[in-house]
């Protein structure tokens, strides 16, 4: 049987499939108890549980996080998947902002990290589950095939659970 992935393997194992990653998508839950999803751009920090997110702080997500924290993020590559379920919170910091801010950001808060409204949205991850590929979708193909020529189970990559806090 296999040893269970230990929180520090989790989060370097999460922190490497999603470093390039720059969308995402972010679900929520309504008034309605509804799930609702919708692309967001991740900050690009170095990934240690956390995940971090500029938004408007009027914005319908805001609301929804306030009312219900959980929140579930997913992530895709031509080569990996994950999936981020956690406990999201709306900061009011300056100086995170500072540290966060792109040029990117300023099609949104055009006046940088000063904008008025721009709040972040912190997601403190509590697990993941990942699907892994590597080499893409070619080996995928060729795994697939293998499977469907040979008779033998599909073997889809390297598939964890990992509890991240």
């Amino acid at each position: 049987m296999e040893q269970p992935v230990s929180h520090e393997e989790g989060v370097a194992k999460v922190a490497a499939l999603i470093k390039d990653i720059r969308t995402c998508m972010l679900t929520t839950v309504d008034e309605q108890g509804r799930l609702v999803s919708r692309p967001m751009a991740v900050q690009q920090v170095e990934f240690d549980g956390d995940l971090w997110f500029a938004i408007d702080e009027d914005s319908r997500k805001v609301h929804q996080v306030e009312a219900d924290a959980e929140v579930g993020v997913a992530f895709s590559s031509n080569d990996a998947w994950v999936s981020v379920a956690g406990r999201a919170q709306v900061v009011h910091d300056l100086d995170k902002a500072k540290e966060l801010w792109n040029p990117a950001l300023t099609a949104w808060f055009p006046d940088g990290p000063e904008t008025p409204g721009l709040a972040l949205l912190r997601v403190e991850a509590e697990s993941a589950e990942y699907w892994d590929t590597p080499g893409g979708k070619v080996t995928t193909l060729i795994s697939y095939v293998k499977a469907r020529v040979t008779g033998t189970r599909f073997d889809g990559g390297e598939n964890e659970v990992v509890e991240l806090s």
